[in-house]
C-alpha cells in the first residue's frame, strides 16, 4: 500500500498546533510525517519557527506514525549533535525515525555568523558530515579535520537499527551525487520529466531505498481562497535555485516575490478546490515510482484540509481503506496494480 504522509511545516505553524494536527492526521488516515527543521519562516507572514527536534520527542511519543526530518549539518548544527540527537529519537522509538541531510540555505545557517560558502564547498561538507554521523551512528569514535572538526566524539546511547540518512535533491546533478552515500532520495514536486531524471540518475548511480515526494498543495471547498492561500504563503518559495539557497532573510524573500502573481503558484503548489483532481495528483506520482508522499497543504490552517484528504482522498490512493472506492485495474501482477482514481466532487 503506499504510504502517504503528512508535513509539518515549522515555518508556517504553532508548535503546540502543529502536534494537534499530526495527531488529528493519524485518526484521520494518514500513515506517515515529516518535517521542517528552520530557524526562520521563508516569508514574516509565516511567522513562526518552532524547534523541530523538542517537537518531534512529543510527535512521535504520542503517535505511533513513522517520521521524518530534514536537517542541515555543518554550519548552524554541528553533525555530533544531529548524531546524538538522530541516536536518541531512533533509540526510543526503533525503526520510526529518519532523516534528509542536505546543505542547508542561508537563512537559516548565516546566523553562527561564518560565510555562506560556495555549493561546491558546502556540498563536500556535507559529505564529510554525513560520514562523521555514520560513524558515530555505528558506535565508533570519532576524530575529523576538514570544513568540520571533531574530536574524539563518541555517542554511546545508539539506535537499533539505525536511522536511514536521507538524501535531499531538487536538481538532477544532486541526485546523482547523492547516491553513494544516501539510503533513500527525497524530492519535492515538480514537472513530471524532472522527476523521472531525477529518479534515473539516482538509481543509475547505485541509489538505494525509498524515493521520497514532498508535495505542496493548497485545497478549499472555494478554488478563489485555494489559491489565495498559496499565493499568501507560499509566494516566497517558487523561486530555484541558487536564489533559495543565497537569500538570507525572510524580508529579502519576501522583496523577492513581490512580483509573483497568483498564477504564478500553479505548479509550484497543486492549487484546486477538486478533491478528485487531488487524488489524481497523487496516484500519477505514485505511478512515477515514489514509495512514500507526504502531502504540505502550504495554508496555516491544517484541520479542514486533514479532514477532507482524510475522508475523500486517501481511500482513492488505497483500495483496501473504507471510504470510497477506487477503481482498480484490470487483474495481473500484484506489483503492477495501481489504484485508478476516479474524480470526487468537491463537497
Amino acid at each position: 500500500m503506499p504510504v502517504i504522509g503528512f508535513h509539518n511545516s515549522h515555518e508556517q505553524v504553532h508548535p503546540a498546533a502543529l502536534l494537534d494536527a499530526v495527531r488529528h492526521a493519524e485518526e484521520v488516515g494518514f500513515t506517515a510525517a515529516m518535517c521542517s527543521d528552520h530557524l526562520t519562516p521563508w516569508n514574516p507572514r509565516q511567522g513562526e519557527s518552532g524547534f523541530a527536534w523538542s517537537w518531534l520527542g512529543a510527535a512521535m511519543a504520542t503517535t505511533s506514525l513513522p517520521f521524518g526530518a530534514v536537517n542541515a549539518p555543518g554550519q548552524r548544527y554541528h553533525p555530533v549533535i544531529v548524531a546524538q540527537a538522530i541516536a536518541t529519537l531512533g533509540a526510543m522509538f526503533p525503526g520510526r525515525f529518519w532523516v534528509a541531510l542536505g546543505s542547508g540555505e542561508a537563512m537559516n545557517e548565516h546566523v553562527t555568523g561564518g560565510t555562506w560558502p560556495r555549493k561546491d564547498v558546502r556540498d563536500a561538507r556535507l559529505r564529510e558530515c554525513v560520514d562523521v554521523i555514520r560513524r558515530l551512528l555505528a558506535g565508533e569514535e570519532v576524530s575529523h579535520d576538514g570544513l568540520v572538526t571533531v574530536d574524539r566524539a563518541t555517542i554511546y546511547t545508539l539506535p537499533d537499527p539505525q536511522p536511514a540518512l536521507i538524501g535531499p535533491a531538487v536538481s538532477v546533478d544532486t541526485a546523482r551525487r547523492h547516491a553513494d552515500w544516501a539510503d533513500g532520495l527525497v524530492t519535492i514536486n515538480q514537472p513530471h520529466d524532472k522527476l523521472r531524471e531525477m529518479v534515473a540518475a539516482y538509481r543509475d548511480a547505485g541509489g538505494q531505498g525509498d524515493l521520497i515526494l514532498q508535495v505542496h498543495v493548497s485545497w478549499d471547498p472555494d478554488p478563489d481562497r485555494a489559491l489565495a492561500i498559496a499565493h499568501d504563503q507560499w509566494r516566497s518559495n517558487v523561486f530555484p535555485p541558487p536564489l533559495c539557497w543565497d537569500l538570507d532573510s525572510p524580508e529579502a524573500f519576501e522583496q523577492a516575490s513581490t512580483h509573483v502573481t497568483p498564477e504564478d503558484m500553479h505548479g509550484p503548489v497543486r492549487v484546486s478546490a477538486d478533491l478528485g483532481q487531488h487524488a489524481a495528483w497523487i496516484a500519477e506520482y505514485l505511478e512515477l515510482g515514489f514509495d512514500q508522499v507526504y502531502l504540505h497543504h502550504v495554508g496555516k490552517e491544517q484541520r479542514p484540509f486533514l479532514d477532507a484528504f482524510g475522508e475523500r482522498v486517501l481511500p482513492q490512493l488505497d483500495p483496501e481503506r473504507p471510504g470510497p472506492v477506487a477503481a482498480i485495474d484490470p487483474p495481473g501482477p500484484a506489483e503492477n496494480r495501481r489504484p485508478r482514481v476516479e474524480p470526487v466532487p468537491a463537497p
